[in-house]
């Protein structure tokens, strides 16, 4: 049973390393903590169990420089369910069609 045991604490510390050796790679280079992104790396893989802990308490950056914020504009609506929007992009396909046969009139009056 104690071998079945190492075997779970070694796929721990595995997914671990690599866990932290995705987070060193994706991370921006500006947010890294009190070393360069390089010197994170390094420090990862070459000491895969004290390095990941490390990078998770020293290096990562807080928590509020990783999220990314919400876009500004809402997310516009079903095209195929709102009258409104259907209305304003007929109208606005109609414009750039009086526009475009202006131009060619033009075009062809030279």
């Amino acid at each position: 049973m104690p071998v079945l045991g190492f075997g779970v604490i070694g796929i721990l510390v595995m997914a671990l390393w690599i866990f932290c050796l995705v987070d060193v790679i994706t991370t921006e280079p500006d947010d890294c903590r009190h070393l360069p992104k390089m010197g994170w790396l390094m420090i990862v893989l070459l000491l895969p169990t004290v390095g990941s802990l490390v990078w998770l308490f020293a290096g990562r950056p807080p928590r509020a420089a990783r999220i990314t914020e919400a876009p500004s504009t809402p997310a516009a609506p079903r095209p195929e369910t709102d009258a409104e929007f259907r209305r304003r992009v007929r109208e606005r396909a109609e414009q750039q069609r009086r526009a475009a046969r202006e131009q060619q009139r033009k075009r062809e009056e030279n």
